[in-house]
């Protein structure tokens, strides 16, 4: 169906691809990414507070359905598009330090660095962009 409700020439409703795509990406990243809980909590915390901030996932997407297009997909390809996720969220964390464009609030929240500091912030985005390379590496063992 197109946004209207209507059926689109290739049966595909793009809404509901889109929220799925963007489900199935949310649950790799919980099922990735260190808890709240875990040592170092702060670190961890700041981490997920930027990633889960809410976001339409659009990146990793386009990779997945990049991936479908031409008979690759299946789990696979979701460390991969979900590195682009954890790339995208680092550039945003470091951008909105005081350093940078010093911003106060990013998808009405506020920034990290307002909530953890900025050596935080700074470490988390660190953390994001690291592990996004170790994304990369796992989708090859």
């Amino acid at each position: 169906m197109s946004p209207t409700g209507q059926l689109t020439p290739t049966g595909l409703d793009i809404r509901r691809y889109l929220e799925r795509k963007r489900e199935e990406v949310d649950q790799y990243l919980q099922s990735v990414i260190p808890s709240a809980e875990t040592m170092p909590t702060t670190l961890h915390e700041s981490m997920r507070y930027s990633l889960f901030a809410g976001g339409k996932r659009v990146r990793p997407i386009l990779a997945i359905a990049a991936a479908e297009a031409v008979g690759n997909a299946g789990k696979a390809v979701s460390p991969v598009a979900s590195s682009l996720e954890l790339i995208h969220t680092y550039s945003l964390i470091h951008d909105d330090l005081p350093a940078m464009d010093n911003d106060d609030f990013r998808r009405g929240k506020p920034t990290n660095h307002k909530v953890y500091g900025e050596a935080m912030a700074i470490l988390a985005g660190d953390a994001l962009l690291t592990m996004a390379f170790e994304l990369c590496v796992r989708a090859n063992a």
